[in-house]
C-alpha cells in the first residue's frame, strides 16, 4: 500500500515555494526527512534553491522536531520552515 503524506512549508519557504501545503504519495525510496527533502529539491527550479541541503531549513514530524534521519511514514504531516531567530 502506498504510504501518503501531508507537507507543510513555512515563512520563507511558503513564500518562495508558492503554497503552504501539499498531499502526495511517498515513492517507496523515500523513508526519511532527508530523502524527502532531496526528492522535493529535485523538482528543480525554486525548488532546488528552497530545498537544496545547503540551505538550513528545520523539519519536523508530526509537530516535533526532527532530523534528516527521522522516519517519513503513511498517515505523517512533515512541516519544513526555515530557522527562526528571536529577540
Amino acid at each position: 500500500m502506498a504510504a501518503t503524506i501531508k507537507v507543510l512549508y513555512f515563512a520563507r519557504l511558503r513564500e518562495q515555494l508558492g503554497r503552504g501545503e501539499e498531499s502526495f504519495v511517498l515513492p517507496a525510496e523515500v523513508c526519511d526527512i532527508g530523502a524527502l527533502r532531496a526528492h522535493l529539491a529535485a523538482r528543480g527550479g525554486v525548488w532546488a534553491e528552497a530545498l537544496t541541503a545547503q540551505r538550513l531549513v528545520r523539519a519536523a514530524v508530526n509537530q516535533d522536531m526532527a532530523d534528516a534521519a527521522a522516519t517519513v511514514k503513511d498517515g505523517d504531516e512533515v512541516a519544513f520552515f526555515p530557522p527562526v531567530t528571536g529577540g
